[in-house]
């Protein structure tokens, strides 16, 4: 092994060896384990919410591969319509040019083209994280079988009536010409006003104030509405007001939409401009009238001096329109959650449109009562409430966008606009006997999310009844994160209960995003992102700035970012590997958090990966060549130690084990890492070098204890290989034949720890003896070493010890123990006093009721030691009088168990005696 740790050396060869050699394929052995990956975008690159989510992923796939589960991990990624063609047509401009000049074939052309070049990105920074993805099934929501899954299900679901093409409002891009989701609109806060105008009542006898912060809808507006039980305006409802500027009748409405203790109780309603105010037209049968075109300029239905004004131009122009004629009442500074375009970053219309949609009431009801019989469980079960209350008020999904790129709705019409739905152009004339009637397919493309919704059923063959299909699904766990519950997670299950009456997971286990240092959410925009493969491989500080700096939207932040990124990151960022960064990111995993990043974390878990090869290469430097009794007729010993670390193996493999099972990656983390590097390394391998380096042990004690340095060293590697795949495949293919397990070169038939299993506890082996003896041999080591420590004797200089006070137990563990204290401690003698036999003037540690005394003649500094002393008493003292408080609480007392109050008593018994002898220690050292 080389001597040091240098992850740049050992885990991109090993990634391209297991994929080469099969390793992330189907076993085709063993009950069926699936997880589907969330599909990224194509053209996308990772991120530290898709570092962090396919750790996770991928830590769960290489456990429940090792326990001999026939594991697939599908692959693929998402077309993603929006930001593809957006980065596309940028190019085109680039070059002089744009899609329409193109035409749509040979913009399309030019797209699989730039696919082409840029797909792979997202898939080469998946296998940097160590992904065991099944790369030969990876699939992509635009190749064949996918596209032939989609249109499927359209024509069934127009076939039932589920499909519909209708006018409604949506979120609408007035830049990208497209509706667009809720999640691509982001709210954003920012200082406008809000306007109060007077509207006349139509009979002149007065008027109602309404207020807008968008002074342009005005021109569409169709009603006021005010409370049905406001006495102000009762007398009003039914009548009209006389619409200023445009010269209309619009009626005063009741309806309990309206606040009334908001403002003046009065709300203008545009049902063509707001999505509030589009359910109330609804309710009262309101026209709609759209004032906009698909640039959000005004349009034909306003009045002419308005007409081709930009929405800009038009408020303005509005307000002053108004104040002339003495209707502005006044304007006020108001802070409004804008919405924008996440891609374009304009402000978003609602707009009346003609748009595709799927009636969903129909198909949610199977999705809800999935949920609530346990067939689909969330992890955390709080998640369930999220699930539900979106499900119980849902509107139809709007799944038709005005873009190029994308599956192509399979809908024709005829001159006289009848719309024919199928599979292609020929089953469509075939079907509706058209012959050679002109046709001219829908133009929209289907939105994203539609193919996605497929996901699970999809990529495994549907609508084929494929082997995939009949062995992998329901899948078993979806890794997903809160902000697409909804989106996602809920479609998927509505679109896969009605097309294979299956649920797609039987588990959905739910992540928090990854933030900051700060807890801030990290994006282009605040300059705070940090992308994965910086952790792993470094970056220098001016090239981190320029990362963070190139292509801001608001290039004045700029200065800010940089200054920030100075603070954050003075000398760059380190090369710290994956394995450490995963396991900054298992260790950070509590349910369902956020995720406050912590470079110190990343730092301290390089360290562990440190920690690991060390050990290793002491391990194999004490075994190789010896004879380490791994053959059953060997004659073997096993030491204190020996059966301790044995035993503490099985409590951390059971612990890993149910964290695992229980999606706690946290505590499963923090399981490995205790018993790695405090049990194992900072113990166990000081325990075994007396025996290894002392002419005081047989030969079969020295097997004993190399038999089990090796072996406990290999099922480390295997506990901790689904968190740290690279590390320990590279140690373990070393130490594999040691421990007797068949390993050998990268060659073709190479063994791998991927297909190892997993550790499994054995509880014949847990030796609670042996935990207790090892306990105390620690204990008194740890004791000695802090008198030690804390009062600055040399590590070099052998001392005296004096045992006192000790039961028969302390003493048969001393005599059994004597060379590893002497050695360890570095222990000139150790005398064993009776009762009767008195001490010198000596520092004192305990453990439990023994007292261990290192006599202070010509080592102490007497007041440093009253010090230390005093420092412990008065710590003790506070134990006792919060154990006394709490006994004397009459609520503690009553309320609480019998047992918990017995354990109370006897913290404040042990607090007392302890306390006792201390005291007299601090006597006995102020005489000296």
């Amino acid at each position: 092994m080389d001597k040091t740790y240098q992850p740049d050396r050992i885990e991109q060869s090993w990634y391209e060896h297991w994929e080469k050699a099969g390793h992330f394929k189907p076993s085709g052995q063993g009950d069926s384990f699936c997880i589907m990956i969330p599909p990224p975008n194509v053209t996308g690159s990772l991120h530290m919410g898709h570092a962090f989510q396919d750790t996770i992923m991928d830590t769960l796939v290489r456990y429940r591969r090792m326990q001999g589960r026939n594991t697939l991990w599908q692959v693929g990624t998402d077309h993603a319509g929006i930001a593809t063609q957006m980065v596309v047509e940028r190019k085109l401009a680039g070059e002089g040019t744009n899609r329409h000049e193109l035409g749509r074939e040979k913009f399309l052309d030019k797209v699989w083209e730039w696919k082409g070049e840029s797909g792979g990105t997202i898939t080469r920074q998946l296998r940097r994280m160590g992904a065991s993805v099944d790369w030969t099934r990876e699939r992509f929501t635009m190749d064949d079988g996918l596209s032939n899954a989609v249109r499927e299900v359209f024509v069934r679901l127009h076939k039932e009536g589920l499909i519909y093409r209708g006018k409604r409002l949506v979120n609408w891009d007035p830049k990208l010409h497209t509706a667009i989701s809720d999640l691509e609109v982001e709210n954003v806060e920012e200082q406008g006003h809000m306007w109060h105008f007077r509207y006349p009542l139509s009979d002149g006898s007065g008027h109602l104030v309404v207020a807008t912060t968008r002074p342009e809808t005005m021109l569409g507006d169709t009603a006021v509405a005010v409370h049905p039980e406001d006495p102000r305006y009762k007398d009003l409802i039914g009548k009209t007001i006389r619409l200023p500027l445009a010269d209309r009748d619009i009626p005063i409405i009741a309806d309990d939409y309206v606040d009334p203790d908001f403002g003046s109780g009065c709300v203008k309603i545009t049902p063509a401009h707001d999505f509030n105010d589009y359910e109330v037209g609804k309710r009262h049968d309101l026209p709609m009238i759209n004032i906009l075109t698909a640039d959000a300029a005004l349009n034909e239905e306003v009045p002419e001096a308005y007409r081709g004004l930009d929405r800009v131009d038009a408020r303005k122009k509005v307000v002053d329109d108004l104040d002339a004629l003495g209707l502005l009442e006044k304007v006020a500074d108001h802070t409004l959650q804008v919405p924008r375009g996440d891609r374009s970053g304009v402000i978003i219309e609602p707009y009346l449109t003609d748009q595709w949609f799927v009636a969903v009431e129909e198909l949610a009801k199977p999705a809800i009562a999935a949920v609530e019989n346990g067939d689909i469980q969330f992890v955390p079960k709080n998640y369930e409430n999220m699930y539900f209350s979106w499900m119980r008020d849902l509107q139809d999904w709007c799944i038709s966008r005005q873009l190029w790129w994308g599956h192509r709705i399979p809908a024709w019409y005829d001159a006289d606009g009848n719309v024919y739905v199928g599979r292609n152009e020929e089953e469509v004339r075939a079907e509706h006997n058209l012959g050679d009637t002109p046709l001219s397919q829908d133009d929209d493309v289907l939105d994203t999310w539609f193919s996605s919704a497929l996901w699970t059923f999809s990529t495994l063959g549907w609508p084929e009844d494929t082997d995939a299909l009949r062995t992998f699904h329901p899948t078993d766990v979806l890794v997903t994160g809160f902000d697409i519950i909804f989106f996602w997670v809920a479609r998927m299950i509505m679109m896969t209960l009605k097309f294979t009456d299956q649920v797609p997971f039987k588990k959905v286990y739910v992540h928090g995003l990854v933030r900051d240092n700060d807890g801030q959410k990290m994006s282009k925009s605040k300059g705070n992102v940090l992308d994965p493969l910086d952790m792993i491989d470094g970056i220098t500080l001016d090239a981190l700035i320029d990362k963070r700096t190139k292509g801001l939207m608001q290039p004045q932040k700029e200065k800010q970012i940089t200054k920030r990124t100075h603070k954050d990151f003075p000398d760059g960022i380190n090369p710290y590997g994956t394995d450490a960064l995963r396991f900054t990111f298992l260790s950070l995993a509590s349910t369902g958090r956020d995720i406050k990043w912590d470079m110190g974390r990343i730092e301290g878990y390089r360290n562990f990966c440190n920690k690991i090869w060390n050990a290793a290469r002491y391990v194999m430097m004490n075994t190789e060549g010896e004879d380490c009794g791994i053959t059953a007729d060997s004659d073997i010993e096993l030491s204190l130690a020996d059966r301790w670390i044995i035993s503490a193996l099985q409590r951390a493999e059971q612990e890993v084990s149910d964290a695992l099972d229980s999606f706690r990656f946290d505590v499963a983390s923090h399981a490995a890492y205790e018993f790695i590097w405090n049990e194992y390394c900072d113990w166990y391998l000081e325990l075994s070098k007396p025996v290894l380096w002392g002419d005081d042990y047989s030969e079969a004690q020295k097997r004993g204890t190399r038999r089990t340095l090796v072996t406990v060293l290999e099922a480390i590697l295997r506990l901790a290989h689904p968190f740290m795949p690279f590390i320990t495949e590279e140690i373990w293919q070393k130490v594999a034949p040691l421990a007797g397990k068949a390993a050998d070169s990268k060659g073709e038939t190479s063994n791998t720890i991927m297909l190892q299993a997993f550790p499994a506890s054995d509880p014949a082996k847990i030796d609670t003896d042996a935990e207790t003896g090892a306990e105390w041999v620690k204990a008194v080591i740890s004791a000695v070493r802090n008198i030690r420590g804390e009062m600055g004797i040399p590590l070099g200089k052998a001392l005296p010890i004096y045992l006192h006070n000790g039961k028969d137990s302390d003493q048969a563990l001393l005599e059994a123990n004597r060379a590893f204290l002497s050695k360890l401690a570095k222990l000139e003698s150790i005398t064993w006093l009776t009762a009767e036999d008195s001490a010198p003037a000596s520092a004192t540690a305990l453990v439990g009721d023994m007292e261990i005394l290192v006599p202070m003649a010509g080592l102490i500094d007497k007041e440093a030691e009253i010090e230390r002393l005093s420092k412990e008493t008065d710590k003790l003292r506070k134990e006792v009088g919060r154990a006394e408080g709490k006994l004397k609480n009459p609520k503690f007392v009553d309320k609480a168990p019998q047992a918990v109050v017995d354990k109370e008593k006897a913290k404040l018994d042990d607090y007392r005696s302890q306390l006792a002898k201390l005291d007299e220690q601090l006597e006995k050292i102020k005489y000296l």
